[in-house]
């Protein structure tokens, strides 16, 4: 007999475990139920609200013809690239939603490296009580982090991805040090033949690589879940209670984010926070008002101004990134270098948050895309955004 939630997905519920809950097909369940995989602790809101129905996208379709990898339309290029959300905001108005038959307007879908972006605009709150500063070493806070790589490095340089780090952001790697960085964080089972870690306890394993920190940027997850950690040190609190206090309850957010947490409850700040759809795109709203909501001043002017025009393009050269060749990246957050002044959240799978200030446009796209990486679809992906972007309805 086949149950309800096999005609939904297509497959068994028994069938989604650790060991594959990141593979298609699987992901379209479990990108929406982390909480189900990885202990997880939740980021309040005031109070969750039901959003109620999404804004019908049917005029997408016909207004924007697209082309974009063959595909003839918004609707049909939102399906061939594994959405399972999207929200498009212009001047504060949701204009056009789109869910996956899996997915839905109030539930949560996991970010991935959105979270570095989203953990960066905490310490912009906490730089700007005098609680964090980002000029100052990582041992400030830290102490223990002496001998690792991070020992001689400061904040900035961890905010910016400039850290001089002997490590391989490889997304599939099953027996080496990313492996083991899965582990720790509870994101992959236990190996019987290796003994267990915590998250801090693997990033005080990190050695520095043979040239000074401050170079050439260098993507590095572990750096943000080693902001996650300062940010503890710094308050006293845990990452989900500081992320609530200091960002989703003053955004009004309306649904509880969550993130996922190892075996001390370290929280994984670099990848680990499941939002809905909606309220991401509050967060770009927010960011495209200057950092305010209602009036009231979230994120400081001072900080924001920094992370939108002070990232070192040469940089972002130097580490050889195949994309935005006119780009830069500052305080965890992609700016493309277009004359539209288009800045990004991106996050592996097909997760990004995409704010045109140009165009008044707040992007959201939440995906189950089976490829990590796939640069092929990411290069799409912008086209898209900027095509969406020029869009007045």
């Amino acid at each position: 007999m086949t149950t309800q939630f096999a005609k939904a997905y297509g497959f068994e519920r028994r069938d989604v475990t650790l060991a594959n809950w990141r593979a298609a097909p699987f992901s379209r369940f479990s990108f929406g139920h982390a909480e189900e995989l990885v202990p997880s602790a939740i980021i309040a809101a005031t109070a969750e609200v039901s959003e109620g129905e999404p804004v019908a996208s049917d005029l997408l379709p016909q207004a924007l013809p697209l082309g974009l990898a063959g595909q003839p339309d918004v609707r049909a290029y939102l399906d061939y690239a594994h959405t399972d959300a999207f929200v498009l905001m212009k001047a504060g108005t949701i204009v056009a939603e789109h869910y996956a038959p899996h997915a839905g307007i109030n539930q949560r879908h996991i970010v991935f490296s959105i979270s570095k972006s989203l953990t960066a605009l905490v310490i912009a709150t906490l730089e700007a009580d005098g609680l964090m500063n980002p000029d100052a070493p990582v041992t400030s806070l830290l102490p223990e982090a002496a001998g690792s790589a991070y020992g001689d490095c400061t904040i900035r340089d961890v905010l910016d991805m400039r850290v001089s780090l002997a490590f391989d952001e490889a997304y599939l790697n099953t027996d080496g040090a990313y492996a083991r960085y899965r582990r720790a964080t509870l994101w992959n089972p236990a190996d019987p033949s290796q003994p267990d870690e915590t998250l801090l306890a693997f990033l005080l394993t990190l050695k520095k690589d043979a040239h000074p920190h401050g170079g050439a940027h260098f993507y590095a997850s572990p750096d943000s879940d080693l902001l996650g950690i300062l940010i503890e040190r710094a308050t006293g609190e845990s990452y989900a209670d500081v992320l609530s206090t200091r960002l989703w309850r003053p955004l009004g957010a309306k649904n509880h984010a969550s993130v996922t947490v190892d075996a001390e409850g370290t929280a994984r700040a670099a990848g680990g926070i499941s939002v809905t759809a909606r309220d991401l795109a509050r967060v770009g709203e927010m960011l495209r008002n200057g950092g305010m909501v209602d009036g009231k001043r979230i994120i400081p002017e001072a900080w924001l101004t920094d992370m939108l025009t002070a990232g070192d393009h040469q940089a972002w050269v130097d580490g050889k990134s195949n994309f935005f060749p006119n780009g830069r990246y500052r305080s965890q957050w992609y700016q493309s270098g277009e004359p539209d002044g288009a800045f990004c959240a991106i996050g592996i799978h097909g997760q990004w948050l995409y704010v045109d200030p140009s165009t008044e446009t707040v992007i959201v796209k939440l995906s189950s895309q089976p490829n990590p990486l796939d640069d092929e679809l990411k290069h799409d992906n912008f086209a898209f955004f900027r095509a969406l972007s020029a869009w007045t309805a």
